[in-house]
C-alpha cells in the first residue's frame, strides 16, 4: 500500500470541498489499495457525515453509511433486500460495509486485481484477458470485447428488481439517478463503471413502496455456503391472485456485466398461472442476447433453473 493523506470530514459540504476518495466501510477501498490497484492520495473518512437512517414507512429509504447488517435485520424491509444483504458477505464484513460502498463495489474479476496482468477497466486499451483465459466466474450478459467482468454487488440485483433508486451530492447540487440506469455497460469504456460524476457522493437509497415486494425472494447459486460471489442469483417478487400472476419484478446477478433486469420474463410472466412449466417457458427468455465464454456456457442453464427455483419458493402452495 501506498502511503497517502487521511482526512475526516464531519459535513457533507466538507466531504465535497476536498478531492480525494471517500472511504465508508473501507471493505472493498482498503482492499485494493493493498494490491495496488488503486492509489490515492488523499482518502475522506465520511463516516461522521449524517447520511444513515432506515424509514420503511412509505418504501424504503436508506442513509448511504447504514451497515449492510443493521438493514438485513430491520424490521419492515423487503425480503429479498434483507436475503441479498445476508447472502453478501461473512458477519463480520456486513458490520463494516455500508450500502452506499456496497452499490459502489469493484468487480472481483482476477484479472482487474493483479497488478501485473493487462484490464482494460483498470488500464484502458491494455486488453481483457478473461475472453481467452480464465472465464469460469464472468458474465454472459452485457458483455463486451473490452471487458466481461461480473457485476459484484448481490444488494444491488434486489433493489434493480424493486426499482430502486439513489441521491447524489455533488459540487452542483443534488441528483436523482434510477439504480438500473446509474450502472454502465463497458462497450468500449469499461472504466467507467457508473454515473458517478467527479467528487460525487452517494448520499440515499429509495426504494418506492410496492405493496406485494412482501412477497420477494433472493435466491443465490455459488460454490460453497460460505462467504463467496454469486455464480448466479435472482431477484423475484410476485403478485398473485387466483393462481395466476399478476405482476413481476425479476433481476439477476453473477451473470452479467451489472444488475440485469429481466423485462422480458417478466412480461411472460404477467397473466402466467402458477405452474412449473409457465415458469420455465417464462425463464427461457432470461438467455436472450447471452454470449457465453469457453469456460461461462454452464451459467444460462443455471440462470434459468435459479429463476425458476425463486418463483416456486414464492408460489409454494399457490398452484390451482
Amino acid at each position: 500500500m501506498r502511503p497517502f493523506e487521511l482526512t475526516a470530514p464531519t459535513t457533507v459540504e466538507d466531504a465535497l470541498a476536498e478531492p480525494g476518495t471517500f472511504l465508508a466501510g473501507g471493505t472493498t477501498l482498503v482492499d485494493l489499495m493493498k494490491l495496488n490497484v488503486l492509489t490515492p492520495q488523499h482518502v475522506l473518512d465520511i463516516n461522521a457525515l449524517p447520511l444513515r437512517g432506515i424509514d420503511t414507512g412509505d418504501g424504503l429509504r436508506l442513509g448511504a453509511l447504514e451497515r449492510m447488517s443493521d438493514i438485513a435485520r430491520h424490521p419492515g424491509v423487503y425480503p429479498a433486500v434483507s436475503q441479498a444483504l445476508q447472502q453478501s458477505a461473512s458477519q463480520q464484513l456486513r458490520n463494516m460495509a455500508s450500502i452506499g460502498g456496497n452499490l459502489l463495489q469493484r468487480t472481483r474479476c482476477t484479472y482487474f486485481r493483479d497488478v501485473a496482468m493487462p484490464c482494460n477497466r483498470r488500464v484502458p486499451g491494455s486488453g481483457c484477458p478473461a475472453r481467452s483465459g480464465a472465464n469460469r466466474m464472468h458474465a454472459v450478459l452485457g458483455t463486451s470485447d473490452s471487458c466481461v467482468a461480473t457485476h459484484a454487488s448481490d444488494v444491488a440485483v434486489a433493489l434493480v428488481a424493486l426499482d430502486a433508486r439513489v441521491t447524489l451530492a455533488g459540487a452542483d447540487g443534488t441528483r436523482t439517478v434510477e439504480l438500473a440506469d446509474f450502472y454502465r455497460l463497458p462497450g468500449d469504456t469499461p472504466e467507467v463503471e457508473n454515473d458517478l460524476r467527479p467528487g460525487e457522493l452517494i448520499t440515499e437509497v429509495v426504494v418506492p413502496r410496492l405493496d406485494w415486494a412482501a412477497n420477494s425472494t433472493y435466491v443465490k447459486v455459488r460454490d460453497r455456503q460460505s462467504y463467496e460471489f454469486a455464480l448466479c442469483s435472482a431477484a423475484v417478487a410476485l403478485e398473485v391472485r387466483d393462481s395466476r400472476v399478476v405482476d413481476a419484478r425479476v433481476a439477476v446477478g453473477g451473470v452479467a456485466t451489472v444488475p440485469w433486469r429481466l423485462n422480458g420474463v417478466e412480461e411472460a410472466l404477467r397473466g402466467a398461472p402458477v405452474s412449473q412449466a409457465a415458469f420455465e417457458d417464462a425463464a427461457a427468455r432470461a438467455t436472450e442476447g447471452a454470449a457465453p465464454l469457453s469456460g461461462n456456457g454452464f451459467k444460462l442453464p443455471l440462470l434459468r433453473r435459479t429463476i425458476v427455483r425463486a418463483l416456486l419458493e414464492l408460489t409454494e402452495g399457490s398452484a390451482a
